[in-house]
């Protein structure tokens, strides 16, 4: 089975091909915001609603500008995708995706695409447009297909990264007959039904004193001085480690459940609304809930297993999975607590976890689709 995979590596960057990606971010930064600015004063002055191709033929005139001579130096096909990126997150706006799409900053994460017309790929060697010589690429894997596009980017602790978009003859994981609800939480990111508990390594936490540290020290350097900059850069590191582990755990969990079971059941959960609670959503945000659903989704289409949601309204702490008694009310500090009705004591997790694999293989073989709305146990087939 071909499947589309993105194969992201380090790579160590000459000072010539340092400066050269140091004005092609710069280039493609650019033309992304004045094209986002030039949108949105089109439609609110003009009342009008440019596409890309319109941007892209005003980047031309740009082009030709002498003050903004400076586009022409970096390649070409960076700046053009940078459009089509910004003309994406448009189209995810409109149709409810995604939030308004907002400038970049010189700070954040630096990124340059390079379609294939634009770099050459020869005996595993990476050349780019305007460069001369090949990445110094740290190989941690290898893929057989050729690359169909190229991602340059640059975090904010300065590390460089390139992404290798491939069509790669997926090796599929063995047929399993295994079925599991998941319940995720706070004290372990994630509880199956079968009794599995993950735990929570809690890498925020582990590291927050030091963080603290270093951004006292960052708060006291005066704006603009090279002190101030290395002192971002201790900040930026630590925070990429932080990002590094838990992007880790999560991998290894969620390929563990994928590989071991067949149908896997989760609830559908609006993480950003419970961060709004602001005594949880430092420990929220640190088990990296998002994540772990994406990561489960797009494993799950990769290896032909099956991927449902719950309605994240149905109360599957409250309900005693062997009665279905519901309680009225269940503090979160409560781990554990015996049924009123058939006296059977109930993990707060696992008995979640059960019920949301109980109602789960209830919904779908009654075959019940979610249609316009959401009722109650209301079940979305992904994979």
């Amino acid at each position: 089975m071909k499947q589309l995979c993105g194969f992201k590596y380090r790579f160590y960057p000459t000072e010539s091909q340092r400066l050269e990606l140091a004005k092609t971010f710069g280039c493609t930064r650019f033309v992304y915001n004045w094209a986002l600015a030039l949108r949105t004063d089109s439609y609110y002055q003009e009342n009008k609603t440019l596409s890309y191709t319109d941007t892209s033929n005003a980047l031309t005139k740009l082009k030709k500008d002498p003050e903004k001579a400076w586009l022409k130096q970096v390649s070409s096909v960076p700046l053009q995708q940078g459009l089509r990126h910004l003309n994406k997150a448009f189209k995810n706006f409109f149709e409810g995706r995604s939030k308004y799409p907002r400038f970049k900053k010189k700070n954040n994460r630096q990124s340059a695409t390079y379609a294939k017309n634009a770099f050459t790929w020869q005996d595993g060697k990476l050349t780019l447009a305007k460069m001369n010589r090949p990445l110094k690429i740290r190989w941690s894997r290898y893929f057989t297909g050729e690359p169909k596009s190229v991602t340059i980017s640059k975090d904010p602790s300065n590390r460089y990264f390139v992404s290798f978009l491939v069509e790669e003859e997926l090796e599929l994981f063995p047929p399993a007959t295994e079925k599991i609800g998941i319940d995720l939480g706070v004290k372990d990111v994630m509880v199956t039904s079968k009794g599995f508990a993950s735990g929570n390594p809690k890498h925020y936490q582990k590291y927050q004193a030091r963080l603290k540290l270093l951004q006292r020290r960052l708060a006291r350097k005066k704006k603009g001085s090279h002190n101030r900059d290395k002192a971002r850069l201790k900040v930026a590191k630590l925070h990429a480690k932080i990002a590094d582990c838990r992007r880790d755990f999560l991998h290894k969990l969620t390929t563990q459940l994928v590989r071991e079971n067949q149908t896997i059941y989760t609830e559908t959960l609006a993480v950003k609304n419970m961060m709004a609670n602001h005594k949880l959503a430092k420990v929220i945000a640190d088990c990296g809930w998002g994540e772990a659903l994406r990561q489960l989704e797009y494993k799950c289409q990769w290896h032909e297993r099956t991927l449902g949601a719950i309605d994240r309204w149905f109360p599957s702490s409250k309900r005693c999975h062997p009665c279905g008694y519901i309680l009225d009310k269940l503090p979160l500090e409560v781990r554990e607590w015996t049924c009123p009705r058939c006296s059977s004591l109930n993990l707060r997790d696992v008995n979640a976890a059960r019920n949301i694999l109980a109602v789960g293989q209830t919904v779908a073989a009654c075959g019940l689709s979610s249609g316009g709305g959401r009722s109650l146990i209301d079940l979305a087939i992904l994979g």
